[in-house]
Parts: structure tokens; C-alpha cells; sequence
């Protein structure tokens, strides 16, 4: 029985956006990982309580116009204070679904990010420019290295 729990909390308001976040619960539910228990919840139905049952938290997102998409800042708003003091050392990785270049969207989930007091397990994975395939295996591979890194004790 999974003993940690990983949370995707991934925007998908489209067709290659909706691949992504099944490529990220794909990697994170591969068969090698035994101790880790994964669900994938839209950032609008995401609640306080699921990332208090969380170990760790895989976000996902589309660059809204320069900005990280409205429902994951939504996510932010309803969440950051029921779990400021109780989820400080989170570890949380990123992916955005970036048209242009995501730099205002990283920068402003690392913003909320740090005030949250989370750790990131990598850097922030920016998809840039247009539509690639090989987008869905770099999140799958993120997927893994987060439920990999729970499941080892890693984070």
C-alpha cells in the first residue's frame, strides 16, 4: 500500500495541454514506483486539503498572457494561507506550457512559491514555442523523478 502521496495539480484546457498532465501522471504511476500514490486534480477542484495530504506536489500550467494560467493562481488563492504553516518544505516542481518564452510565469509561481516556503526538487521545465512532442516525454520524465524522489526518500 502507497505509504506518500504525490499531487498534480496541472491546467489542461486543451488537447496537448490535457497530454501533459496525463504524461506526468503516466511517469509518476510507472510500475517501479511502489510507495507513492498519485492523483491528478484540476486546479479548480484542487483544495486545501489535498495538499495537506500531499508529500510532495507537481504544478502544471499554460503562460496566460505573460502569467501563469487564471485557474492555478485561483489554486494559489484558495490554498496559500490554510497551508502556509502547515506544508512549509514542500517539495514542488513546475511545467509550463509556454506559447512565448514563460518568463512571467515562472517568475510569479516562484513568487508564490517562495512565500509558501515549498523546495524545489528542479528547476522549473518551460515547454517554449510551438507545439513539440517531445514535450509529453519531458513531463513524463518529470513525473517519475518526483515520484522516484518520494519513493526513494529523496524528498
Amino acid at each position: 500500500m502507497p505509504t506518500k502521496q504525490l499531487l498534480i495539480v496541472a491546467h489542461a484546457p486543451s488537447d496537448n495541454t490535457r497530454k501533459l498532465a496525463e504524461a506526468a501522471l503516466r511517469g509518476a504511476s510507472t510500475d517501479s514506483i511502489e510507495n507513492v500514490a498519485v492523483r491528478w486534480v484540476v486546479p479548480l477542484e484542487a483544495t486545501p486539503e489535498d495538499v495537506l495530504q500531499a508529500d510532495a506536489i507537481l504544478l502544471g500550467t499554460t503562460e496566460n498572457l505573460g502569467y501563469m494560467s487564471g485557474a492555478l493562481k485561483d489554486f494559489f488563492d484558495r490554498c496559500y494561507y490554510p497551508v502556509l504553516e502547515r506544508k512549509q518544505g514542500l517539495p514542488c516542481a513546475l511545467y509550463i506550457r509556454a506559447g512565448m518564452d514563460g518568463t512571467g510565469t515562472r517568475r510569479a509561481v516562484e513568487s508564490i512559491v517562495t512565500g509558501l516556503r515549498w523546495n524545489w526538487a528542479q528547476d522549473p521545465l518551460v515547454l517554449r514555442g510551438e507545439w513539440q512532442p517531445r514535450f509529453i516525454d519531458e513531463v513524463e520524465e518529470l513525473g517519475l523523478y518526483m515520484a522516484a524522489g518520494l519513493d526513494s526518500g529523496i524528498f
